[in-house]
Formats: structure tokens, sequence, C-alpha cells
């Protein structure tokens, strides 16, 4: 009983012993460590969002108003902006639902939702350098030394000396640990970078979404457009074949000659080649569709649908707005934002690298006594490491960041420039098309009476049939150019939306918190349509 209580008393005495060398070993560490992170160091510089400037207004804007008040409007901040599901603002049930179907379907943005994810659990990754890492690395070696260790002794053979070689087995279970304090800012500046590069990827993947929904609308319409021509063309072969029966009745008749039976046919034949070269781009268009909705071009098909679609009014907002409305624009600013980080990621460098390392375990060549507390060993204490001298490498790499920097402000600010020149750019093409159209309506109905004219003439004899060719040609190119205007107006005019931004706002980003906090198998709600 008493050997049994000594013993106790030794193991308690050794545990005291050792708990006291581990503080008397890391206690200044851990109190100067509490210091610096209470005042929270970081070498890195302070980000401001670059200066850019924005035009007191659209220049295309009063002017277009002018000569379609009910299309386009100035806004007020906030006031009838486009919100959400753009497309809808069309008013077609078709375009509805092939942009639902390629907001969920479509690859591109599917890949783009993905490269998000995989952004975000960077963010994860980084925040983890915050934390110690402990390890485990347990052991069972059986080794055997060499006779040649001892003197040439041959295996179970022993000297004068009484030394026997033998084989032996380790048992060892070590836990090691170690953490580096972010002492001057490092990790959480790699962090900022990385929640940085997050929020870009955001912004990037409603761009994605952005620039998919609107080259479906404008291929959409291109495809009703097809729809439009053949429905003239159609007409037009219904006409000519018309004028060729009655040129074949007069020629039968002998009032007529057969040169004009023959002007009458080439017009019809030409006109039917014309009708049916239009199934090419229109096939190019549905197929186009089919890959942008995530479909099998075999196996989709859209009915054809020659009703022509009315203009909607669009509210253009003020120039300061679209800052904050291009998906495009948030990325990029994201995107200095990060670069920003990283130069105190490089700075940092110039600063020691503390880290605090501790191991323990047990270990013993017998099994039974593996796990007994006299097998047990550890180590404690910090260390610190610091680059004398590197040929100027850590300059080097501040400077590189520094002109990565420069180069995505240089980045955002064309990036703003080219949205305010897509605005204008559309604004521009809605306006004179807007003129357009309204001249060659009356060149179709003036076009239209010409011919009524040539054919009444005709028929009287007082004309030649080249006459009715003449206007019957200059009326279907009319007609065509008219078809052309209208289509190119709607392509426009999606274009302008997507310009604007569509429904998207920057307030759609995901904060740093829902970028880390939100499970890695989803896309945030911000982030989603």
């Amino acid at each position: 009983m008493c050997t049994s209580a000594n013993n106790t008393t030794k193991d308690r005495d050794a545990v005291s012993a050792m708990l006291h060398n581990i503080a008397r070993a890391i206690l200044p560490f851990l109190l100067a460590t509490i210091l610096l992170i209470g005042m929270g160091c970081s070498v890195g510089p302070k980000y401001v969002r670059p200066d850019v400037q924005s035009p007191p207004s659209y220049k295309e804007l009063p002017q277009a108003a002018a000569n379609a008040s009910d299309t386009w409007r100035t806004a007020q901040p906030g006031d009838g902006a486009i919100r959400g599901k753009w497309w809808e603002i069309f008013g077609d049930p078709q375009l509805d639902a092939l942009e639902e179907k390629a907001s969920s379907s479509n690859q591109e943005i599917i890949a783009a939702a993905d490269n998000f994810l995989a952004a975000r659990a960077l963010v994860r990754e980084a925040r983890s350098q915050y934390f110690p890492v402990v390890s485990a690395n347990p052991s069972i070696v059986n080794s055997r030394p060499s006779p040649g260790q001892f003197g040439g002794l041959q295996a179970g053979s022993s000297s004068g000396s009484g030394l026997t070689v033998k084989s032996f087995t380790n048992y060892s279970l070590p836990f090691d640990a170690s953490w580096e304090p972010d002492f001057w800012g490092r990790i959480g500046s790699n962090v900022r970078a990385n929640i940085y590069a997050a929020q870009a990827s955001a912004a990037d993947l409603e761009n994605v979404r952005l620039s998919v929904q609107a080259e479906l609308a404008i291929d959409y319409y291109q495809l009703r457009g097809q729809d439009s021509l053949k429905d003239v063309l159609d007409s037009t072969v219904s006409d000519y074949q018309e004028t060729l029966d009655l040129t074949s009745s007069q020629y039968k008749a002998g009032l007529g000659s057969d040169a004009a039976v023959a002007q009458a046919e080439a017009q019809l034949k030409t006109a039917q080649a014309q009708d049916t070269s239009l199934g090419i781009l229109r096939a190019q268009y549905e197929h186009a569709i089919a890959v942008l909705t995530g479909q099998m071009a075999s196996t989709f098909s859209l009915p054809a649908n020659a009703s022509t679609a009315s203009l909607p009014a669009i509210p253009v907002g003020i120039p300061s707005e679209l800052l904050e409305r291009r998906p495009d624009i948030a990325g990029a600013e994201r995107s200095v934002a990060q670069a920003n980080a990283v130069i105190g990621v490089a700075k940092a460098a110039y600063f020691p690298s503390i880290l605090l390392s501790a191991a323990g375990g047990f270990g013993n060549s017998s099994v039974a006594n593996w796990f007994i507390w006299p097998s047990r060993f550890w180590s404690v204490g910090p260390s610190l490491a610091e680059t004398i001298f590197d040929a100027g490498l850590r300059k080097a790499a501040v400077q590189q960041h520094r002109a990565s920097y420069d180069q995505t402000v240089a980045n955002y600010r064309q990036t703003v420039l080219t949205a305010f020149q897509e605005v204008e750019d559309n604004l521009a093409s809605l306006r004179i098309l807007s003129q357009d159209i309204g001249q060659q309506d009356a060149a179709i109905q003036a076009a239209a009476r010409n011919l009524q004219l040539a054919t009444v003439r005709y028929k009287a004899g007082l004309d030649p049939y080249l006459n009715v060719i003449a206007a019957q040609t200059l009326l279907l190119n009319a007609q065509q150019t008219g078809v052309a205007f209208r289509t190119q107006q709607m392509v426009s005019a999606v274009g302008l939306i997507k310009a604007l931004g569509g429904g998207w706002n920057a307030s759609q980003i995901p904060a740093p918190k829902d970028v880390e906090k939100n499970p890695a198998n989803t896309v945030p709600v911000a982030a989603a349509q």
C-alpha cells in the first residue's frame, strides 16, 4: 500500500513539474502574442475605392426621348429601375419560358456558379490559418539493428560484455500542434483578398448570367425576324404566282408576250429561292437557343410566329446608377480590392514569422506499457524565422503587386468607360431606328401604291411588264428593310437593358459573412437571380 501511494505521489509530482515547465516555456510568448493580437497590427494599405467620373446625363437620352417619349425616360435614383426578371418587360410568354430554362440549365451559368463555390471554399481555407494545426502520427515499427553496428556481432550471439543483437518493436503515438499568430496581418490580408475574390466571382457569375440571358433574347428576336421575313416572302410568292397566272392568261389570249411570261416566272422562282433560303439562318438561331437553354439542338424546335413585337418602355435612370447596376463593374471593383489586400500579404513578408509549436505523446517498446504515464514525452516552445538577405526578392514582390493593383484600377476604369459607351451606343441605335422605321413605313406605303399603279397600267396595256417587275422588286426590298429595322430595334432594346445591368444591383453581392458561412454546395440567394 505504501509503495502504491508513493508511486501515485511521484506521478502527481511529475505531472506538476511538466505543467510548470510548459508554462514557464510558453507563458511569456503567450502574453506577447495576446498583446500583439490585441493591437491588431496590419501592414497592408487601406483600401479606398478608385474614383471614376460619371456624366451628369446621357448624351443620347434627351434626343431619344424627344422622338419616343414613351420608350425612354429619365428616372430618379431607384425610381422605376428594372428589377429581377428583366425579360418580362417584353411581355412574351415564349421568351419568358426560354429565359427561365436558360437560368437553370445553361452550362456557362452552371460553370460560373461552380467557380464561385470554389472561390468561397478558398475563403474558408484562408481563414483556417487563424487556428492551430494539430496532427497525430501513430506508428508501430519493428526493426533489427545491423550486427556491424556492434563490432561485427552476429544476431543472437553475445560478446564478453554480454551484448546481444535482437529485433524489437517501438510503439509510438505522437501529437504535434503548431500555431502562427497573425502578428503582421498576413493571414488577415490573405483572408480579405480571398473574400474580395469570392465577391468578384459572384459578380462574374451574374455577368455571365446576364450575358447568356441577353444573348438568348437577341437570338430569339433574330429568329422572330426571320419568321417575319418569311411571312413577307410567302405573301410575295403568292402575289407573284397570281401575276404569273395573269401574264400566262394574257399570252394565251394573244394580249401579251412570251417574254412577259418568262419574266414573271423568273421573278417567282427568285422569290421562292429567297423564301427557302431563310430556313438556314432560322435553323441556326433555333440551334443557338437550344444550346443557351441547355438542350440538344436535335430535339429542340420553336414554332414559327410572325407577329411583330412591340418595343417596351425602358427606364434608363441616371448615369451615376450605372456603377451599381452592372455586375462587370462590381466585379472589376472587387478585383481592385483583392489586389490591394494582396499588397498587404507581400509587405508582411518583411517581418519575422513566429511559430508556437508543441509535441507530445506516448512511446514504448512494449505494447503493454504503451499508454502508461512514464512512457510520455513532450516538447514545447516558440520559434522565430526572419529572412536576413534575399537580394531584393520581397521588395520586387511588393512592387509586382503594386503594379498589379494599378492594372486592376485601370481595368476598372476602362470597364466603366465601356459601360457608358454601350449605353450611349444602344440609345443612339434606338433613337435612329425609331426614325428609320417611320421613314421606312412611309416608303413601304409608297412602294405598294407604285405597284398598284404599275399593275393597273400593265393590265390596260399602257406600260410593259418590266414596270411591274421593277415595282414588285421595290416593294419587296422596302418590306425586307422594314423587317430588318424592327428586328434591329428589338435587338438594340435588349442591348440597352444589358448595358444598364439588367435587373441586377450591387447590393446582391454576398456580404463577407455570407461568403464564409453559407454551405459549400449552394449558391447564396444574394448571388442568384
